[in-house]
């Protein structure tokens, strides 16, 4: 398993930033505590945006107090651990939070968490 660990880290330094993103969604995968709740090791969203009160629930009261104590900010629109975008406006989860020259989200859509976050 270390000799698997030693390997993975040299083909990364040898592929560069493309296994940054894939070691960071590897280790910050999203759960899936119950219907509509998608969560990171930081934050709960349901299809209304990111909730203190989900937090606390799935994540613990220390995470839910930590989220509350950053005060108001956009809760619609946010990026996972993961890096998947979601924007619960436009009802879609994407790979990443890449916007085009028009000002447009352009990365590829996550069904699996659009469909997790906003499946009726």
């Amino acid at each position: 398993m270390h000799m698997q660990k030693a390997f993975m880290l040299g083909l990364c330094l040898i592929i560069g930033s493309a296994c940054s993103l894939a070691e960071a969604a590897e280790h910050n995968k999203l759960t899936n505590p119950a219907a509509g709740v998608v969560c990171d090791a930081y934050v709960c969203a349901d299809a209304t945006g990111i909730s203190d009160t989900l937090t606390a629930k799935y994540l613990g009261a220390k995470k839910g107090q930590q989220l509350a104590a950053q005060g108001e900010f956009d809760r619609s629109a946010f990026t996972f651990a993961n890096g998947v975008y979601c924007d619960t406006k436009e009802k879609v989860c994407r790979k990443d939070r890449y916007f085009g020259a028009d000002g447009k989200p352009s990365g590829a859509i996550d069904r699996t968490t659009t469909k997790l976050l906003f499946a009726p």
